[in-house]
């Protein structure tokens, strides 16, 4: 039977709108109350959950959309749920996830192929993440400068490392030993002993400092944590000869630079000479964590069973990602896209340089990006979320860029587009400082005028 309602009744009921606004307002939200109470406090974490992600975008627990130029800090460079890779991993989970080191898994071998192939270098051990395998170079770097004579557990003559000035290697206390940035460093010291940092690109400075005491230089082939700064050919070449006049290893740490990221296999492709030693990590797995060691015979024929290991580094589900990824980037031809899109984004950022003067310089290796400018980059990060936009700040003025190698025309011309608009409000929010200081010294001259 149909029900008859007087308009006064239908007025009383609230509206779907009314309804809304009288719910109680939602509560914080339950993981960031744990993680806020619970975790360590070694990151300052934006005050959002991401849940998901598809392709160059990520979303958050409300739905938002970023477009993502960060990449998990070069993680992700496939981006977010690559079929490929969600394919594999779940092959894979449904198989074995993790077996031992003591066993031989199907993917370890081939991968350690591929790798070798596309460095140039000869064999492969995996690690869990980059810092671990930068002290594992550490490690081999010294064994292969000990000499026979040497008793073990005397020190070894030939200890010394050479690092670079402005260098990022890690987190673990071989890693931030190597690395000059103080504020990594100097909280932990004393760090391991030996350690000598070498003036960015300085040729006197390099041949000042080495000798027969150091066992290795290691260096980023193109320096991320610091700036997006690329090591040059004649100090690349320098340090190359003075290792093998000196026999000590050179170590290129690939960890962000590395597998495709400048638009080659790997960046000291660029030069004519290769490391001893290349590490690599990052986008290695796609997301699953994994690092790797790569070296030449010469090195590894020092190795023995015993000297070095890992838990979990190689699992047949992270080497398996790992093939699928480096076959994507083969098959996909993403090397081509990578050069392709980082012309583009060199232009249109060229073109806001050009708008902005508080842009100082644009520095790119493929889609290894930094933008470095005269204002503070935080309120810049902070300002492009809120625009749906991902990037990030190193060294307080350099706006990182690290967008996956699938990121389409379309997609750059957005991410132009977004950051425009950042740095329109922030060109205002620099105008309105500027105002305010130099309304400082009128107002105190006119007070002094007055008596």
């Amino acid at each position: 039977m149909m029900r008859n309602f007087s308009k006064k009744s239908a007025k009383a009921r609230p509206s779907q709108k009314t309804k809304k606004l009288l719910r109680p307002a939602s509560k914080p939200d339950v993981g960031l109350a744990d993680a806020e109470k619970f975790l360590l406090p070694t990151y300052k974490r934006q005050p959002v959950i991401m849940t998901h992600g598809r392709g160059a975008y990520v979303f958050d627990s409300t739905g938002k959309r970023y477009l993502d130029f960060l990449g998990g800090i070069a993680v992700n460079a496939l981006g977010h749920a690559h079929p490929r890779i969600v394919k594999v991993i779940r092959r894979e989970a449904a198989r074995a996830i993790h077996l031992s080191n003591l066993y031989h898994n199907a993917f370890q071998g081939p991968l350690a192929r591929k790798l070798a192939e596309w460095s140039g270098l000869d064999r492969v051990f995996f690690s869990n993440s980059g810092t671990e395998a930068i002290d594992g170079a550490m490690k081999l770097a010294r064994l292969v400068g000990r000499k026979p004579e040497e008793p073990e557990g005397a020190p070894a003559k030939k200890y010394r490392f050479l690092a670079l000035e402005n260098s990022f290697h890690g987190r673990t206390f071989g890693a931030i030993s190597v690395t000059a940035t103080e504020k990594y460093r100097l909280p932990f010291a004393p760090v391991v002993p030996g350690v000598e940092f070498v003036h960015f690109n300085d040729l006197a400075d390099l041949e000042a400092k080495f000798d027969d005491t150091v066992c290795a230089i290691l260096l980023e082939t193109v320096q991320g944590e610091g700036g997006i700064h690329p090591v040059s050919e004649a100090f690349w070449n320098r340090a190359r000869s003075l290792a093998t006049q000196y026999n000590a290893l050179l170590i290129a740490d690939e960890i962000q630079c590395g597998l495709g990221r400048t638009g080659r296999y790997f960046a000291y492709q660029k030069f004519s000479s290769k490391p001893d030693i290349a590490l690599v990590a990052k986008p290695l797995a796609a997301g699953v964590p994994l690092g790797a060691i790569l070296t030449i015979e010469a090195v590894a024929s020092q190795v023995s069973p015993g000297m070095h290991g890992t838990t979990f580094g190689g699992g047949p589900l992270a080497c398996a990602a790992a093939l699928e990824f480096l076959s994507v980037v083969e098959e996909e031809k993403l090397l081509e896209n990578i050069r392709a899109r980082s012309a583009e984004l060199r232009e249109g950022l060229g073109k806001l340089a050009s708008r902005f003067d508080f842009i100082r310089e644009i520095r790119a290796e493929g889609l290894m990006i930094g933008i470095e400018i005269s204002v503070e980059g935080a309120p810049v990060v902070a300002e492009a979320m809120q625009r749906g936009l991902l990037i990030n700040c190193t060294h307080d003025f350099t706006l990182r860029l690290l967008p996956p190698f699938i990121i389409t025309r379309a997609q750059v011309r957005e991410f132009i587009k977004l950051l425009e608009i950042v740095l329109t409000k922030t060109s205002k929010q620099a105008s309105a400082m500027d105002s305010g200081k130099s309304a400082v010294p009128q107002v105190a001259a006119q007070a002094a005028a007055r008596g």
